[in-house]
């Protein structure tokens, strides 16, 4: 995901697209691509919005896509596809509705990774335990301070969303009482074939439009649904370590800790 405006980032986001800012001197986009890449996932789809042709420029210089080689996956680069919101912001939601013909999603499941998160998340075990575990959606969590969690049943189902700050639930009725528990979500989470096509239909009965008539709407108001007949689960981890660097404060810790 990496389409965003990156408004908590300016100035440097007024000319650069969010996903290019440098983290101890290398973009963040190619972060996340080689930690993606070393554990495994040969096939990504990136989704631009926000100074769309810096990207395509980034991308085509580091990872150029070989004339008839393209549905290759190799030991040495990954295959790059590009899902284009140039138009219109799609939000999370809408991005994997438009993305889902690029993904191998269609036919396996797909791991979903935001461009601003930075972690020691094992990425490969993660898609591993959410087969073994036979969901639908796996969504990653741990117990670092958020102001935003989620709330999960005994047997780890997503049963709600507190807003700590403002105090407000979703569904409203909703409450962390034991046994249910409150746990941070990582912006990283897995999803199965089914669950995709959940998602185009939830954009396509209940999202906004674009001009272009294109499902625009945050994941997590699909999620949040909780949709009947769909297995929505947490992979907790007790030791991630994890920085979001959409922000300044944030942006300087993670600069720091690799530069």
């Amino acid at each position: 995901m990496a389409a965003g405006l990156g408004t908590r980032l300016k100035p440097w986001t007024e000319k650069h697209p969010k996903a290019l800012v440098p983290v101890g001197g290398v973009p963040m986009l190619r972060r996340v691509i080689e930690r993606l890449h070393a554990e495994g996932f040969n096939d990504i789809t990136i989704n631009i919005h926000h100074f769309p042709e810096q990207i395509r420029d980034f991308l085509n210089a580091e990872y150029p896509q070989k004339e008839g080689n393209a549905g290759n996956m190799t030991s040495r680069q990954p295959r790059i596809s590009i899902s284009d919101e140039s138009e219109a912001l799609l939000d999370t939601g809408g991005a994997l509705c438009k993305a889902a013909p690029l993904l191998k999603g269609e036919e396996s499941p797909v791991l979903v990774h935001n461009v601003d998160i930075l972690s020691d998340a094992p990425l490969a075990a993660l898609m591993e335990a959410h087969l073994k575990d036979g969901n639908d959606i796996t969504l990653l969590t741990s117990d670092r301070d958020s102001t935003r969690r989620l709330i999960f049943d005994a047997e780890g189902n997503l049963r709600g969303w507190h807003n700590l700050i403002s105090d407000a639930y979703r569904p409203a009725d909703v409450r962390p009482d034991p046994p249910l528990k409150e746990e941070a979500f990582s912006g990283i989470y897995a999803i199965s074939p089914k669950a995709l096509d959940f998602i185009k239909d939830y954009g396509n009965r209940h999202a906004e439009r674009t001009t272009d008539g294109l499902p625009k709407f945050p994941i997590m108001d699909f999620l949040l649904s909780l949709p009947e007949g769909l297995r929505i689960r947490r992979h907790h981890l007790d030791r991630l370590h994890l920085i979001d660097i959409g922000k300044p404060d944030t942006l300087a810790q993670a600069d720091s800790l690799l530069g």
